[in-house]
C-alpha cells in the first residue's frame, strides 16, 4: 500500500486536537449522500455545521475488516505511548513494521490518524481520546447499538 494520504494543514490538525471522540458508524451509500448534501445546504445558508468528527463505513463487514482486534490495539497502543516513529510503533505492539506501516496507512486515509513529520521519521498521532461505534439495526426507525471499545 502506498503512502498517498496528503498531509493536514496545521489548522486542520489544530481542530482534530480540540475533538475528544471519533464517532464511527454504518450507513448506506444513500444515507451518507444525505448526511453530507444536508451539511452543505447548512453550509451554504451560512448555518454552523456542528457535529462531531464521524466516518462512516458502507457495511458491517468493512467496518470489521477495518477495525480489528489488532488495530484498535495499535490505535490505544499510538495514543498511550506516543511513538516518535512507525518503527516504534510497532515496537510498542511487538509486531512487524511493515504490517504497521500498512495498518497507519489505511488510517491516516480515513482520517483515524495523522502523521507528523520529523525529518526522515514519521511520528503517528491519534488525535481523540474516545472512539465511540454507532451500530445501527433498523435505520427506518433510528435504533442504534452503541458499543466503545
Amino acid at each position: 500500500m502506498n503512502d498517498t494520504t496528503p498531509p493536514l494543514h496545521p489548522m486542520e490538525r489544530e481542530q482534530l486536537r480540540a475533538e475528544s471522540t471519533l464517532i464511527v458508524t454504518v450507513n448506506s451509500s444513500s444515507e451518507f449522500h444525505d448526511d453530507i448534501t444536508d451539511s452543505l445546504e447548512a453550509l451554504a445558508q451560512d448555518d454552523a455545521v456542528d457535529s462531531p468528527p464521524t466516518i462512516s463505513f458502507t457495511s458491517y463487514d468493512e467496518l470489521l475488516e477495518t477495525l480489528t482486534p489488532h488495530v484498535l490495539d495499535l490505535i490505544e497502543s499510538i495514543r498511550r505511548e506516543e511513538p516518535a516513529s512507525i518503527n516504534e510503533a510497532a515496537r510498542v505492539v511487538d509486531r512487524d513494521v511493515k504490517n504497521v506501516h500498512e495498518e497507519l496507512t489505511r488510517l491516516a486515509q480515513l482520517g483515524v490518524i495523522f502523521f507528523e513529520t520529523d525529518g526522515q521519521s514519521k511520528r503517528p498521532v491519534v488525535w481523540f481520546d474516545e472512539l465511540t461505534i454507532n451500530l445501527p439495526f433498523d435505520p427506518e426507525t433510528g435504533d442504534t447499538a452503541t458499543a466503545a471499545p
